[in-house]
C-alpha cells in the first residue's frame, strides 16, 4: 500500500527544519520548535501539518521579520535543478528533506512560506524577496496570494518584473499565485470577478521555454474560462494564427474545459463550429450496471459532407443525485477528422467507480453523445448499488 500523502510532512520533516534553522542561527531554540511541530502531527490530515508547523516557526524564529527572513533564506538548499523541458528534478526521491541535503527544500517550504505570508505582511518587498528565494526550492504560490489580496499594486508591479527572472520556478510563481481559483489556495476574489491584471503577465509567459511555466499558464486560463469563457475564446482566437506547436498546445489545454462543454465561440476558434453532418448512433454494452463496476460506450459515425470533418467527440453523464435529480458531467471521448462518406465506429469503457469529487448514487443514468459542442445522440442504463441475485 503507498505511504499516505500527508506524510510527506513528517516528523522528520520536523528534525530537518529544526537541524538546518539551528545552523544557520545557533540561537534558536530548536528543541522548543520540535516539541511544538511535532506534537500530535500524526493525528493531523495534510495541510494542518503544514499549518502546525507554521506555527511552531512562529513561535521560535526572530520578531524582527527581516532577521527571520535571513535565517530562512540561510537555510535553504540550492534552487531543484531543471531539466532540459524546464521541469524540476530531484524532489521525487526527495520531498521530505533528507539528511544528507545542504539546505531545506521540499514541503517544508510550505510552512515557511506560510510565515512569511504572517509575517511578512508590513514589508512587503522584503516578504517577496523571501518568497523568491523559497520558490526556487519548491513553491511559494499558496503564500504570495494573501500579499495579492491585500497589496495588490506592489504585488503586480513585481510579478511583471519576474516574468523576466532567469529562474523558471519564479516565471511560474507569477502566472501559478496569481490563479484566480488556485486548488488548495485561498480564491482571489478580485481576480475571479476581472482576471485583467493577470492577462499581461499571461501573455509574457505562453511562449516561455518552460514546459513547467507554460503549462501553469494554460491552467491559469483554464481557470478564467470559468468566470469569463468568451475572454478565453477570444485569446485563443488572437493568438492562435501565429501560434508554434508549443503554444498551440498551451491554448488547447487552456480550451480544454470550454471545448468539453461545447462553447461555441471556442469551438469556432479551433475550427469546430460546424456540429456533424451526417448521424451518430451510441450503444451501451449493457442495460445496467453496478457501482463500482464500468460500461460499454460503442459509437457510430457516419459522414454525410463532401469535405472532410474535424470532430471532438465527447460525452456527458447525468448522474443521479442525492436528492433524485441529476447532474452532468462532461467526459474526454475522442478527436479525429472524419473523410467525406465515411463511416467510423469508436468505442471505449466508462468506469462506475467513485472518486473523492463525486458519490455515485442508484438510478437511470442518460449518456449523452457531444459532437462539436451538439448533442446528436443518446442512451441510458440503470446503475445497481449491488449485484442483483442470481448476476
Amino acid at each position: 500500500m503507498a505511504e499516505p500523502f500527508k506524510n510527506l510532512i513528517s516528523t522528520r520533516t520536523v528534525d530537518t527544519a529544526g537541524r538546518h534553522l539551528q545552523r544557520v542561527w545557533p540561537r534558536f531554540n530548536r528543541a522548543a520548535f520540535e516539541q511544538q511541530a511535532a506534537s500530535g502531527l500524526d493525528a493531523l490530515e495534510f495541510k494542518a501539518r503544514a499549518m502546525q508547523l507554521a506555527d511552531a516557526l512562529e513561535a521560535t524564529l526572530p520578531d524582527r521579520f527581516a532577521h527571520a527572513a535571513d535565517l530562512i533564506e540561510a537555510s535553504l538548499a540550492p534552487p531543484t535543478p531543471l531539466d532540459a523541458d524546464g521541469e524540476p528534478v530531484g524532489l521525487a526521491n526527495n520531498e521530505h528533506g533528507e539528511a544528507d541535503e545542504p539546505g531545506l527544500r521540499g514541503w517544508v517550504v510550505w510552512s515557511l512560506a506560510e510565515f512569511v505570508a504572517r509575517r511578512g505582511m508590513d514589508d512587503v518587498p522584503r516578504a517577496l524577496a523571501c518568497l523568491h528565494a523559497l520558490t526556487q526550492r519548491f513553491s511559494s504560490e499558496f503564500a504570495i496570494r494573501p500579499f495579492i489580496q491585500r497589496h495588490p499594486d506592489a504585488v503586480f508591479a513585481t510579478l511583471a518584473q519576474w516574468v523576466h527572472d532567469p529562474s523558471a520556478h519564479v516565471r511560474r510563481l507569477v502566472s501559478e499565485g496569481s490563479r484566480p481559483r488556485l486548488p488548495w489556495g485561498l480564491r482571489l476574489q478580485a481576480l475571479v470577478a476581472d482576471p485583467a491584471p493577470t492577462l499581461p503577465l499571461l501573455r509574457a509567459l505562453q511562449d516561455d521555454p518552460s514546459a513547467y511555466v507554460r503549462r501553469s499558464v494554460a491552467n491559469h486560463l483554464n481557470d478564467i474560462a470559468k468566470d469569463h469563457p468568451d475572454l478565453v475564446a477570444a485569446w485563443v482566437q488572437t493568438h492562435r494564427p501565429s501560434a508554434g506547436a508549443q503554444r498551440e498546445a498551451l491554448l488547447r489545454h487552456a480550451s480544454r474545459s470550454l471545448i468539453k462543454q461545447g462553447h461555441a465561440p471556442t469551438l469556432a476558434a479551433w475550427g469546430l463550429a460546424r456540429g456533424l453532418e451526417g448521424e451518430a448512433r451510441l450503444q451501451l454494452s449493457a442495460r445496467s450496471a453496478v457501482v463500482g463496476g464500468d460500461i460499454g460506450l460503442g459509437v457510430q459515425l457516419h459522414s454525410t459532407a463532401a469535405t472532410p470533418q474535424t470532430l471532438v467527440v465527447d460525452y456527458l453523464v447525468h448522474h443521479v443525485r442525492a436528492n433524485g435529480g441529476t447532474s452532468p458531467k462532461v467526459f474526454k471521448g475522442w478527436k479525429l477528422v472524419l473523410a467525406p462518406g465515411e463511416r467510423c465506429t469508436l468505442s471505449k469503457r466508462h468506469s462506475l467507480r467513485p472518486v473523492t469529487t463525486r458519490t455515485l448514487y442508484p438510478g437511470r443514468h442518460r449518456i449523452e453523445l457531444q459532437v462539436n459542442g451538439e448533442v446528436c445522440a443518446e442512451a441510458a442504463f440503470e446503475l445497481l448499488a449491488q449485484e442483483p441475485e442470481g448476476g
